[in-house]
């Protein structure tokens, strides 16, 4: 019995003496390595859920961070709006699965167009330190702080993932900025139908704000699937300008971030869709040889392998000049905002003595960095499409105001598709109770 309890003791005393040596062990190892464990609500502590989101310490906004490996060197693209005075020294800081490691150097590249304002859409490049599993980043002014708690940290998208890379959609369309009371209810949903028919998968519409009946629109969609709407409250921010040029507009930035939100839809849909669209709410890319997009770009790919920009003519439709026979003047449409497009069938003839603005077709990863109307860095080649192949329909009001109706031409191209089309609008506004 006494031998037992001696043994007992002895027991446990070399266990006790065990676990003080492993703790040793333990805390010299973690206070050696560059990699410094913290609790797991520490990295990451707080994740922004905003569109837009203040970076400590500065003056400017940061809006999305994406994989991008596409230039040697980097590995990250944090996409923002800096403030060009006061541009600063910044340093990545990344959460590996968890752990916080050490900062690496961030390379701030401003996009050339600014048109003077005193904010620009600006990238943000980072390297992933070695060994690191990098799940969140964040930026810093100085290489190294103590407030951990005080990150805010941003998820890193578009990380590979072979089991989706034969999921992806073929078209997808970037709308830039809806703001103000827009509520032009009959044509978004024309345009909307018209793209669902020429084979577009979903539409991404940057959203600051709009009229009652659009939202209710916008709803709809948006609980098929068919519409991502991205908030975009640029204007808790600063003073975006409803004009594109400071000397003309006045404001912190053009056209209510536009160029920003631009670039963001481009990496959000990099590594989900073969193609994107450029354009603004009243612009449809309609095809003129083929009856959708995909027969389109598939001919355009094969004759043009390298290209991944695809330049197409934006063509105005004067909404003061009516179809005189008034066939698609429904009066069940009456009560519904907006512009009925399919009673606009007289174009203007573009002046190619100035300059004539495009919007864009791009393969994603074939583009770095995008403005409005071009490309600003690209990868592979690009390619101006012949009006007749394909064109921009853009009911609006008229460019050329001098022309009269005897000098415009007569293209009645969006009446091609209206068996389906008429029906599917009306669906629509069915649903939303606008039908007279």
């Amino acid at each position: 019995m006494g031998m037992s309890k001696s043994i007992r003791g002895i027991f446990l005393f070399l266990l006790f003496i065990t676990v003080c040596v492993v703790m040793v062990i333990v805390n010299k190892r973690s206070t050696s390595t560059k990699e410094m464990p913290v609790a797991p609500w520490f990295c990451p502590s707080s994740v922004s859920e905003q569109s837009i989101t203040p970076l400590n310490n500065t003056k400017h906004l940061l809006v999305s961070a994406y994989m991008d490996q596409r230039v040697p060197g980097f590995d990250i693209r944090l996409i923002g709006i800096f403030r060009r005075d006061s541009i600063q020294e910044l340093h990545c800081c990344f959460c590996c699965a968890g752990y916080l490691r050490e900062t690496t150097p961030a390379k701030v590249l401003q996009h050339p167009d600014n048109y003077g304002f005193p904010f620009v859409t600006t990238d943000v490049m980072c390297q992933i330190p070695q060994n690191c599993n990098a799940t969140h980043v964040t930026l810093l002014t100085q290489p190294r702080s103590q407030n951990v708690s005080e990150y805010i940290w941003f998820p890193i998208r578009n990380k590979k993932n072979k089991a989706g890379e034969n999921k992806k959609m073929d078209f997808t369309v970037c709308i830039s900025n809806m703001f103000g009371d827009y509520n032009n209810v009959l044509q978004f949903a024309q345009t909307m139908e018209m793209y669902r028919l020429l084979g577009v998968n979903r539409v991404v519409i940057y959203k600051t704000s709009c009229g009652p009946d659009l939202d209710r629109l916008l709803q709809s969609y948006k609980q098929e699937g068919f519409v991502e709407v991205v908030p975009w409250p640029i204007d808790k921010h600063m003073n975006p300008s409803r004009g594109w040029l400071f000397s003309s507009h006045g404001g912190d930035i053009h056209y209510f971030g536009q160029l920003a939100t631009l670039n963001e839809c481009i990496y959000r849909s990099m590594e989900r869709s073969r193609y994107v669209l450029l354009n603004d709410l009243d612009e449809i890319i309609m095809p003129y040889q083929q009856d959708n997009l995909k027969s389109l770009m598939d001919g355009l790919q094969a004759q043009y392998p390298n290209v991944g920009v695809f330049l197409i003519e934006n063509h105005f439709f004067p909404k003061k000049h009516f179809e005189p026979s008034g066939r698609f003047h429904l009066p069940r449409w009456n009560r519904v905002p907006g512009v009925n497009i399919l009673e606009h069938v007289y174009r203007e003839s573009p002046d190619r003595n100035i300059y004539h603005p495009h919007k864009m077709i791009v393969q994603p990863r074939m583009v770095e960095q995008t403005s409005v109307h071009s490309v600003l860095r690209f990868f592979g080649q690009q390619y101006k499409v012949p009006m007749d192949v394909c064109r921009i329909i853009h009911v609006r009001v008229a460019l050329l105001k001098q022309l009269t109706l005897e000098e415009l031409n007569v293209d009645k191209r969006l009446w091609d598709f209206q068996e389906k089309l008429i029906p599917n609008v009306d669906k629509v506004l069915k649903k939303l109770g606008l039908l007279a």
